[in-house]
């Protein structure tokens, strides 16, 4: 046999193609014909994770990608690591004997097989191993293996070229995926300019300023729409990952059997409808910022998982993936007592030590009613800027001090809306701002039982109850001070039980809602 024909056409089926385990099965078809050759399979070695990466392999059959992680011994590290099994080529015939092969032929069910472990390298720069699979012991000679030795070459550069198009490849994908995930959020954005910085909010920015340049996850704490996320986002924006990634998650919108695969990303096939490699939450912000809000809704088992996380810095998709380091900075908010939730055992106590090495406190908007003006002077522009109006009307002296006056439960948020519902009611100025109604306490309802009364039926004392609320509020069921807020309630979810208990409103009630 010419080694010279042997080599050029075994060298153009390994470079015939950039998708390796296509370029693996035509090579092994072919030296089939000169050496035992039932499988082969390509790995890369992979210190961090202590042991061997397996990214393709072939037999008859045909070539198949793979991504399995076989662990080995520190030993055998330390063996590989000091150069004393760097030899160009080993002949392992009886793996049982040999450190190595015994590991790899268990792991890869190829118990009584021979095989040729082929090193691949660049120059000086080691790329990984091309192992050579024959059923039987005592398959190889040295002959066998001066021929596949000579294939050293074309391995590594069609190695080297296809690990680099993979890369290309998912960095394609990753781009596509990030510019998706980011357009969506620009469309959902709100303002993260920090109103009340010189005023009300000075001492939060204190604290804001003491934090930034650091990497230690910071808890904002605070009601209900006083501007955690803004707060969050103005410690990115000072922060020297200011250029980088800052990803939001609301924890209580993502649904519990999603949880998992949003934050952490799932692989292909991990279950029904994981058509392809999702990169989650966490792993969009490395090297910036994850703002996880309303923290305390997560479910205690994704709370083991975020303890983890915040400990060791790394996750795990969804499906097996080897560990995924990660850089990352980590904001956390709630508007819920912590210490409170781990007294009634609904928040582990460890997460909490963690994540409350410096708590940021923002108060509520009845604490800062100084910042009103300039909050309420920000929402006329940007609002009036959404909807068009090219002139921002004026607001009145009186008006202004019926803004002052409300105690604002719904804090920021709540103002924001009384603006724009003020600028759709009166676009043309000038703007009429009614005194915000104050916040109702529902009285307790009691359904006096004694043991010879007639129990009531249970629909009719909710229904009695709803009634009751829907007369104080004048049949409003939207709004803070609607019915939906008082009962505590979504107003879709009070709607659809007042219409299976047949209780009008709206209309019934003298407005039309």
């Amino acid at each position: 046999m010419e080694t010279d024909l042997f080599f050029r056409k075994a060298t153009l089926l390994i470079c015939s193609s950039l998708d390796i385990e296509i370029a693996l099965s035509r090579c092994r078809e072919y030296i089939a014909s000169y050496l035992p050759a039932d499988e082969i399979y390509l790995n890369i070695y992979e210190p961090k994770l202590g042991g061997l990466r397996y990214i393709a392999r072939a037999d008859a059959r045909g070539g198949e990608k793979m991504d399995r992680i076989i662990e080995l011994p520190e030993t055998l590290i330390e063996a590989i690591e000091s150069g004393r099994r760097l030899t160009d080529h080993l002949i392992i015939n009886q793996p049982e004997t040999d450190p190595m092969g015994k590991i790899i032929s268990r792991e890869l069910d190829l118990k009584d097989h021979s095989f040729i472990a082929l090193r691949l390298r660049i120059e000086v720069q080691r790329l990984g191993v091309i192992d050579l699979f024959a059923k039987g012991k005592n398959r190889f000679t040295k002959s066998h293996a001066a021929l596949f030795s000579l294939l050293r070459e074309p391995f590594a550069i069609a190695m080297a070229n296809a690990l680099q198009h993979q890369e290309l490849v998912k960095l394609k994908e990753q781009l596509i995926s990030d510019n998706r995930y980011l357009s969506y959020e620009l469309l959902s954005r709100t303002g993260d300019e920090v109103i009340g910085a010189d005023n009300g909010l000075k001492g939060v920015l204190e604290k804001v300023e003491q934090i930034t340049h650091l990497k230690t996850t910071v808890l904002i704490l605070g009601e209900t729409g006083v501007g955690k996320e803004v707060i969050a986002n103005a410690i990115h924006r000072l922060s020297p990952r200011r250029d980088k990634p800052f990803i939001k998650v609301n924890c209580g919108a993502i649904p519990e059997n999603l949880i998992d695969s949003e934050l952490f990303g799932h692989e292909k096939g991990a279950f029904t409808g994981a058509v392809t490699r999702k990169r989650g939450r966490f792993e969009r912000a490395d090297r910036g910022t994850i703002f996880l809000d309303e923290i305390g809704e997560l479910p205690s088992w994704a709370q083991v998982r975020l303890l983890r996380v915040l400990q060791t810095k790394e996750i795990e998709r969804l499906g097996g993936s080897p560990p995924i380091k990660l850089d990352i900075r980590v904001i956390v908010a709630t508007h819920r007592n912590l210490e409170q939730m781990v007294a009634e055992n609904r928040f582990r106590e460890d997460l909490l030590f963690r994540i409350n090495a410096f708590p940021i406190v923002i108060p509520p908007l009845r604490e800062r009613k100084s910042d009103i003006p300039l909050l309420v002077s920000h929402f006329l522009k940007k609002k009036s800027q959404e909807m068009g109006i090219n002139s921002v009307p004026d607001i009145a002296g009186a008006d202004m001090e019926n803004l002052m006056a409300h105690d604002w439960p719904g804090n920021v948020r709540e103002l924001e809306n009384a603006v724009e519902r003020a600028l759709i009611q009166h676009r043309k100025g000038p703007l009429n701002f009614m005194r915000p109604a104050r916040s109702v306490e529902v009285p307790e309802f009691h359904v006096p039982l004694t043991d010879d009364s007639k129990i009531p039926n249970l629909d009719s004392i909710i229904t009695g109850y709803i009634e009751k609320v829907l007369a104080m509020t004048g049949g409003k069921v939207n709004g803070n001070d609607g019915a939906a807020a008082l009962l505590g309630v979504h107003p879709n979810t009070l709607r659809n039980r007042m219409k299976k208990l047949g209780i009008s409103y709206g209309r019934g009630y003298g407005e039309s809602l």
